[in-house]
């Protein structure tokens, strides 16, 4: 079929996606049984030919044939299907679609990049949103991938404290104490936003270094009595006491214990540094006491942030074991010097930060406890991080082809299922994702083991990653032969049950 005719065929299938997704609720309990046989007469909107399926989940590792109708998975067959569409997946891996839990990029450009990557729902569960109603608002029906968001601590405590800083505190928030009428307010702020659907609560403490250890706790305690994780970015990340990682970990594994709330530890490896196993041990003995407590790494040797932000306050040098020339300003790729930190610092932007050893990335991506997420950034200058784009085909093509660091189906359940098992609790929706089974999402990514790779470098990150033939979302092709589907947005929230 010509790259033409398959346009015109999936906007006709994003139409009839919502018609046969009527009839399936009409004809039965849930939908599946009966549509799966109505289907199996009349063929399918979509099959997926001749795939190796790799399922996380019921662990099978087979070829198969996949049929797909009304954004759902509704069989998987040794025998032939019939579909509107064949797409021929001969010699590819046939997966889940992945599933970022840290993505900030949510703008339009970023989810291209991120559907190159094999994304197919991207969540921002680490800085969040102070208005979750208006968030999902401005993304509904104009999104290539499934999107969702956290309620943040961050923008919460920005707006109720008037903070001047834009992404990240600059002021107050930042650097001072909230006062007690200041405080409640943050917490209804929190609540609310839990009570209006988001996925989780999102808390920034390094950015936020003047909150006390009692509003941690406070916020915790709302996440928990509302059944939602707490996505940290620690408070320390640092290689001197008493501001290392260790530290930081520390301080929120107390604060699951006291409140019950589940814990998820956001880019260990920037936050441990050199003592990234010592962290990730803190980990595996929190779960293995029976607390809820996860963690995700990206594969990269650096970190990025604002340089105008509080980790850049007095001290980060010795705090973090860098120096100028370390950091990389994100608009022009230049190493800074002490003025032209000064001069940065003042106007505001991301840099990228050198500052993670080889060895802590490789123990964390070899590790089947820790999830892989990528952190990206706004492609805003020519420099940014590449992790936003490249994350996911990275550990695919350099960690698992090359270097065997890991095998593959162990890759592909730290970038499926657990991710959707991480919220399912809270988000039920996510029960029917990160699945290769009858009855779940037909969001599927299709790659070629032997090819997939990132593209995107520290000196060229605006590229799209390589070998991913094939991305479907909701039952949509949103990449076919590798290339962007045009004039398709059949991304939808993902979002918890509102209790309002």
């Amino acid at each position: 079929m010509s790259k033409i005719n398959l346009r015109v065929a999936v906007i006709c299938f994003a139409v009839l996606a919502a018609i046969v997704g009527v009839c399936a609720r009409i004809e039965g309990p849930d939908g599946s049984a009966a549509a799966a046989s109505q289907d199996r007469a009349s063929g399918y909107d979509i099959v997926i030919a001749n795939g190796r399926i790799m399922d996380p989940e019921s662990g099978l590792d087979a070829v198969r044939n996949v049929g797909i109708s009304g954004g759902k998975i509704r069989a998987i067959s040794v025998e032939p299907l019939k579909g509107t569409t064949v797409l021929d997946a001969k010699g590819l891996v046939v997966a889940p679609g992945f599933i970022d839990l840290h993505e900030h990029a949510q703008e339009p450009r970023n989810y291209q990049f991120q559907a190159h990557d094999g994304v197919t729902t991207s969540l921002e569960l680490e800085v969040g949103t102070d208005d979750v109603d208006a968030w999902y608002a401005q993304r509904e029906g104009k999104a290539l991938i499934n999107y969702g968001v956290s309620t943040g601590h961050i923008p919460v405590r920005m707006k109720v404290m008037h903070d001047p800083g834009n992404f990240l505190p600059t002021g107050d928030a930042a650097h001072r104490e909230a006062t007690p009428h200041e405080l409640e307010e943050i917490k209804n702020q929190i609540r609310h936003g839990l009570q209006s659907g988001a996925l989780a609560v999102g808390m920034g403490i390094n950015y936020t270094a003047a909150a006390s250890h009692d509003e941690i706790v406070d916020v915790f305690r709302i996440a928990a009595a509302e059944n939602a994780s707490v996505h940290v970015h620690l408070r320390h990340a640092g290689l001197k006491e008493p501001t290392t990682g260790l530290v930081g970990i520390e301080e929120v594994i107390a604060a699951a214990a006291a409140t019950g709330a589940p814990l998820h530890v956001v880019h260990i490896t920037s936050m441990g540094l050199k003592n990234t196993p010592q962290l990730i041990a803190m980990v595996k003995g929190a779960q293995n006491r029976g607390l809820d407590v996860t963690t995700e790494c990206y594969p990269y040797t650096a970190g990025s942030t604002n340089l105008d932000s509080a980790i850049f306050d007095p001290g980060w040098q010795e705090r973090q074991g860098i120096t100028y020339k370390d950091v990389q300003w994100s608009k022009t790729g230049e190493r800074l010097t002490a003025e032209t930190f000064e001069k940065y610092r003042k106007e505001g932007g991301l840099v990228v930060i050198f500052s993670i050893p080889e060895g802590a990335v490789r123990t964390a991506i070899a590790d089947p406890m820790v999830m892989i997420a990528s952190d990206g950034v706004q492609t805003t200058g020519p420099k940014v991080h590449p992790r936003g784009q490249g994350t996911f085909s990275r550990v695919l093509g350099h960690y698992v082809r090359e270097e065997k660091t890991l095998d593959l189906m162990t890759a592909l359940r730290k970038m499926t299922l657990m991710p959707a098992q991480r919220l399912e609790k809270r988000a039920p929706m996510f029960k029917d994702k990160g699945r290769i089974r009858e009855g779940a999402d037909a969001d599927i990514t299709v790659f070629d083991p032997q090819r997939i790779i990132d593209k995107a470098t520290f000196d060229d990150p605006l590229q799209y990653s390589a070998g991913i033939q094939f991305v479907l979302v909701n039952g949509i092709p949103v990449l076919s032969n590798g290339e962007l589907v045009e004039g398709v947005f059949p991304g939808r929230p993902a979002r918890a049950p509102n209790s309002k």
